[in-house]
């Protein structure tokens, strides 16, 4: 802990627990993997709000780049290259090891995304645009709608045209949700 607050490395937010009051921000210390065992340390931490010095948003696409190793590196630019305006940011990971300069990233690491449609055209556009790159990149990440509501975007994508119940995930916890329910948070009111 000492280490990481010398170094003025972040922190994540992590879902809400059960303890959490609620002026408390939960929050975790994921340190990078052990080189020998894989073995992740993480550490969870309740902090009161007030106490938080300072908060940022995950980084955007070109933040990560000198993180990426050398056989992403094409195949990233060219995701990034064809996002045109859509909010794509990196977490994760990936995210980390840009921060902190650690190495977070294994051979079976994901590219974790977060991405935030501001309306359904969008939303339909980006999940094309990651499924377009998966294949040359191990993406995974999330959807994020207007009310925080979270949605795995390879579960939105592969179970569009036969599913309509989604897992859902919040801050305060997981549920099942519909498709329809989480699209019209998109649409004008």
């Amino acid at each position: 802990m000492v280490r990481w607050a010398d170094a003025d490395w972040p922190l994540v937010v992590r879902r809400r627990d059960d303890a959490a009051q609620s002026e408390d921000a939960c929050l975790g210390l994921a340190a990078p993997p052990d080189p020998a065992s894989g073995a992740k340390l993480r550490l969870p931490l309740r902090v009161p709000s007030q106490h938080i010095a300072r908060h940022s948003a995950p980084l955007p696409l070109d933040a990560v780049t000198d993180a990426l190793p050398a056989h992403w590196r094409a195949s990233f630019a060219r995701l990034a290259e064809s996002r045109a305006g859509l909010d794509l940011r990196v977490f994760g990971s990936l995210a980390l090891q840009a921060l902190t300069g650690q190495a977070y990233l294994r051979d079976a690491s994901d590219i974790d995304l977060l991405f935030r449609p501001r309306d359904s055209a969008e939303l339909d556009e980006g999940t094309l645009l990651l499924a377009s790159h998966h294949d040359e990149l191990p993406l995974d990440g999330e959807i994020i709608f207007p009310s925080g509501q979270a949605v795995a975007w390879k579960e939105w994508f592969t179970t569009r045209a036969r599913a309509e119940r989604v897992l859902v995930k919040s801050q305060d916890g997981v549920k099942l949700g519909t498709r329809a329910e989480l699209r019209a948070e998109l649409e004008p009111a």
